[in-house]
């Protein structure tokens, strides 16, 4: 029952403030800028209880691996996760949202493009 009711809280913060994340824009960094390594990435995605940390790792230039250190969330908003894949196949931030889950897939990228920036 608590769980039910924490995901209809949620889910309602989350409406109620659907237009904090309409105006996230996302622009992918310049990953020949970077050295090898891992970097530390976090968003909180004002109005709502969706906040990201993530590692991203680059090797040569290029995206090797993306961890989710932490993702707060509705479990609908978790299917945002998936998107990681999608960036790490396109090497590019510009990857369409997973149906349903918009906000959290626009506070991952942000995350990630945070911690390319982080240099």
């Amino acid at each position: 029952m608590r769980k039910i009711i924490s995901f209809i809280i949620i889910s309602l913060l989350i409406t109620s403030c659907s237009t904090a994340f309409r105006d996230i824009t996302v622009q992918m960094p310049d990953l020949t800028l970077l050295n090898d390594g891992i970097y530390r990435g976090i968003y909180d995605l004002s109005g709502t209880p969706i906040k990201v940390i993530l590692d991203v790792t680059i090797q040569r230039n290029r995206i090797l691996h993306i961890e989710i250190v932490q993702h707060n969330s509705s479990p609908i908003g978790r299917r945002a996760e998936s998107i990681i894949n999608y960036v790490i196949e396109k090497q590019s931030l510009e990857v369409d949202a997973v149906s349903g889950a918009t906000a959290s897939s626009k506070a991952i990228l942000k995350a990630i493009e945070k911690a390319l920036r982080s240099n």
